[in-house]
């Protein structure tokens, strides 16, 4: 890992990195993130009962999107081909909380990590937006890369 801000030039000057010349390899990154919540709100979203509808199929499907736009939201990430995203969602009733871990795939110059932590974070605000009429005090929390592959740096746990 370099101690060196790579989205600086030589002048201070924000530009995106030049990854022309790094090697096409199989990239992989999971990232997670939670979103605690009154357990009225748990209950109605594993009962299907919300007017919104299916909240937690609508933020898999809000992440998915979110990983494939991440170029679009982040200034100086790049554009980026997927071959792989998938969204876990797991409820844990005894903490009130809804758990999305994001697993990101690619192959290609760059990693994909803006991509699973984007994704883990419209899944999260995702859920919070279809459940805010009901509890606007949900908590989105321990938002974290999980893990890297590929690239030259290689492996990566957290």
């Amino acid at each position: 890992m370099s101690d060196k801000l790579n989205h600086f030039n030589e002048r201070g000057e924000a530009h995106m990195v030049d990854v022309g010349d790094k090697a096409l390899t199989h990239r992989c990154a999971v990232a997670e993130g939670g979103i605690s919540m009154q357990a009225e709100t748990l209950q109605r979203i594993l009962q299907g009962d919300n007017k919104k509808g299916d909240v937690l199929g609508v933020a898999r499907v809000a992440g998915i999107m979110a990983s494939k736009k991440t170029a679009e939201l982040v200034p100086l990430c790049h554009p980026l081909s997927l071959s792989h995203v998938d969204i876990e969602l797991n409820t844990d009733e005894q903490n009130n909380r809804v758990q999305c871990r994001a697993t990101v795939e690619t192959t290609g110059n760059t990693g994909v990590e803006m991509e699973a932590l984007t994704a883990v974070q419209i899944t999260l605000l995702t859920i919070y937006d279809m459940c805010k009429a009901m509890d606007r005090g949900m908590c989105i929390s321990d938002v974290q890369l999980l893990s890297k592959s590929g690239g030259k740096s290689g492996e990566w746990q957290r």
